[in-house]
């Protein structure tokens, strides 16, 4: 990872299980993780492979949503099952509030 930069952010998964990770380098200036956005560091791991963490953007914080220690040079097909499904649950999140949020809007009018 370039000295620069923190982690990288997602912006794209594939549904094919082997299928991309699309990212973009997040600096060390880039304040606040976004909700609903997944954050990825990496570094290579004391003995063999890589140290690698995920972080999930909430509406008030960010969380450590998961790490894999020691992942194999392979580890974008180790992450990939878990930055899908959690990306896939916050898009449907977002779905299901601005839903109830127009449902509130309407009751009231």
């Amino acid at each position: 990872m370039p000295a620069n930069v923190h982690g990288a952010l997602v912006q794209r998964v594939s549904a094919l299980p082997d299928g991309p990770l699309d990212v973009t380098w997040l600096s060390t200036e880039t304040s606040r993780l976004p909700p609903g956005r997944v954050r990825l560091h990496w570094e290579p791991a004391p003995l063999a492979g890589w140290d690698i963490t995920a972080h999930l953007g909430l509406a008030t914080t960010e969380v450590h949503l998961a790490s894999w220690p020691a992942a194999p040079d392979d580890w974008p097909r180790l992450v990939h099952p878990t930055i899908h499904e959690v990306l896939g649950l916050c898009a449907a999140l977002a779905v299901a509030t601005a839903a109830l949020d127009l449902a509130n809007h309407l009751s009231h009018i």
